[in-house]
């Protein structure tokens, strides 16, 4: 029997406008209903066709007064920007949890860029101090972009940002695209990330996700009041940032330590179960305080429960906004 889902091309999800402390907000709800225990979340399911090339699915349920369920099928090809085309791309399916049947089907990278932003700014929010005004930003791309205007959004002192990529170029249309956003920001680009690291509150890590990473951002690049956030596994931290930190967390303990026994990520000296200070759903429910001193390390990998409260937020948007294309399944 065909029924009607409401399809949401990523020009349409755009266009709603969706602001960065709406999404902070979906997240953070996400993350507290995760804490108290009423949130589905299994590990990722995945294939890998290509070396460093991951196609995850991403089911999950978020109970309680929110009761949304759905599942984010997405691919991360670093190879991608080589080519023009997007480092991750995919789809989210969002299923009405009284009868299972899908809701809506829409674009999955506005949606994983920006609530990846919105993570790495609840963790500056929970572990850096209220005053912090430095930032080094480590990768420039898409990620590194977001992670600075989320952080931004909740840190509005922010005013010295610290920039590094490899990559010719990036720096300077970084520059380009970030002033006119933030033009109280002074931007430095550094010529080595150990330079871009010197003396930032906050330090950003945002390279693509590799099998086998080139760990060089090391403690002693670090001041002793320092919050890392890693938006992109470990592949840049190096094992004595994430073994020497005072606090270690990261987005899910469950799926942490489950990616870590698959015996590719998190090997060689990062933390294990007893290491692991809290993850941000305890951090976000209550259950264990913020640190703001010594050094600490926020590890996210991205979890489904942003991807279902964010899908939330812009079906809802979508419908009041009469936007996007009602189509027979």
């Amino acid at each position: 029997m065909a029924y009607d889902v409401l399809y949401l091309s990523q020009d349409d999800v755009i266009s709603l406008g969706i602001k960065m402390e709406e999404v902070i907000n979906e997240v953070k709800i996400g993350l507290s209903f995760k804490g108290q225990g009423k949130v589905e979340l299994p590990p990722k399911p995945g294939v890998h066709p290509r070396d460093d090339c991951y196609i995850h699915a991403m089911p999950c349920w978020v109970g309680g007064s929110v009761d949304a369920a759905g599942v984010k099928w997405v691919a991360g090809y670093p190879k991608n920007l080589e080519a023009g085309l997007p480092y991750n791309n995919g789809v989210f399916c969002l299923n009405d949890t009284e009868t299972g049947v899908i809701k809506s089907i829409m674009d999955a990278n506005w949606m994983t860029t920006w609530r990846t932003g919105a993570a790495a700014a609840l963790g500056a929010k929970y572990f850096a101090p209220p005053d912090a005004s430095a930032v080094s930003v480590i990768g420039l791309g898409t990620i590194g972009k977001i992670v600075l205007r989320a952080v931004k959004t909740l840190f509005p002192a922010v005013t010295q940002v610290k920039l590094y990529d490899p990559l010719e170029g990036q720096a300077n249309k970084y520059v380009l695209e970030m002033s006119a956003l933030f033009p109280d920001i002074t931007f430095e680009r550094a010529s080595t990330m150990q330079e871009a690291c010197d003396g930032s509150d906050i330090v950003t890590t945002n390279a693509p996700i590799l099998e086998k990473p080139n760990r060089q951002l090391v403690r002693s690049w670090l001041k002793r009041d320092c919050l890392c956030i890693s938006s992109d596994y470990d592949s840049t931290l190096h094992e004595n940032v994430a073994g020497e930190s005072v606090a270690f967390c990261c987005d899910d303990r469950g799926q942490y330590l489950w990616t870590q026994e698959k015996g590719i990520y998190f090997q060689k000296g990062y933390p294990k179960g007893s290491g692991i200070y809290a993850d941000m759903g305890e951090i976000c429910a209550g259950k264990r305080e913020p640190i703001r001193t010594g050094l600490r390390v926020c590890v996210f990998m991205g979890i489904a429960s942003h991807d279902v409260m964010v899908a939330r937020l812009i079906y809802r948007k979508a419908t009041e906004a009469k936007a996007g294309q009602w189509l027979k399944l």
